[in-house]
């Protein structure tokens, strides 16, 4: 039976895994001391957290605001997947996307927040990151992934740093294959998740399975975010991925954000964007960031 515990003091350090070894926060910078990175602000490491749904372990990131260390305040938090594609350039696809930056930047107006950095193992990304089996791409073990969010990490989470644990201040966020799962995960799990935001969402996946299971899920009063770039194209051009080019992207985010108007998502509590310059890449989720937290958080 695989479990951790947390141990105090120190509140950041916890038990882990089958052996049950100790593992420690750590500062990125000082992880990076010599190194070349591009993470700004107080960003904390977790190496290794294994989950008991899973049975894998992964790196863990967490973002701090600049206020975190001069006040006793509690903050929202929001679990973000690709956790690689955030903070760091090194450590990216194709280029990051700047979170630390723009709450830091966000925290002028007041808004501040602590992100969860939930890095994808690769060639289990797609596995994890979609609930449905698409014939082709794969996937099935995203239900696994969102337990592991919601009942491994989140508690980790909740005893290391002082967060606001209530639903109403916890989101998930993601892009493409992580819109997916964001979105899954917050009619998933309604008592964890108050909030989502779902960028240029790959929707599509297993013949557009979400749509009828947002159908037929129970509402979830909060924050919906879902924005798509008019000029996204797939990732890979070959002859039996034409289907899905950018009009059809479009038209199934279209389709989404419809039905969460006829579950009763009003204005106050949906946005839907479309980027006329959006491409689906980083550079387009960074740029639409700003304004994606500012509606979630604010």
């Amino acid at each position: 039976m695989y479990s951790y515990e947390i141990i105090a003091p120190p509140p950041r350090d916890i038990l882990l895994g089958e052996k049950l070894s100790v593992a420690y926060w750590r500062d990125y910078r000082e992880l990076k001391r010599g190194m070349a990175h591009t993470v700004t602000g107080d960003v904390q490491v977790l190496n290794e957290l294994y989950s008991p749904q899973l049975h894998n372990r992964r790196e863990i990131l967490v973002y701090l605001p600049p206020s975190y260390a001069t006040s006793d305040q509690r903050y929202p938090v929001v679990y973000m997947h690709d956790g690689q594609n955030l903070f760091d350039d090194s450590t990216s696809f194709a280029g990051e996307w700047g979170v630390d930056e723009t709450l830091d930047a966000l925290s002028q107006e007041g808004i501040e927040a602590i992100v969860v950095g939930i890095p994808n193992l690769g060639n289990e990304r797609v596995k994890e990151y979609s609930p449905f089996v698409d014939r082709r791409h794969g996937g099935g073990l995203g239900d696994l992934y969102v337990d592991f969010i919601a009942d491994t990490l989140k508690p980790v989470i909740d005893s290391a740093f002082r967060t606001q644990p209530e639903r109403a201040h916890t989101g998930i966020f993601g892009s493409s294959m992580g819109g997916l799962i964001s979105l899954y995960a917050y009619f998933q799990r309604p008592e964890t998740f108050g909030f989502v935001g779902a960028m240029s969402p790959s929707f599509w996946f297993a013949g557009a399975a979400i749509l009828p299971y947002i159908r037929n899920a129970r509402p979830n009063p909060g924050r919906i975010y879902l924005d798509i770039g008019e000029k996204e194209l797939p990732s890979s051009r070959r002859w039996w991925e034409i289907p899905l080019l950018d009009s059809l992207r479009q038209n199934h985010c279209q389709r989404v954000a419809s039905l969460l108007e006829r579950k009763g998502c009003g204005a106050e509590d949906l946005r839907f964007v479309v980027d006329p310059a959006g491409e689906h890449n980083e550079a387009a989720w960074r740029r639409r960031l700003p304004d994606a937290l500012r509606f979630l958080l604010g």
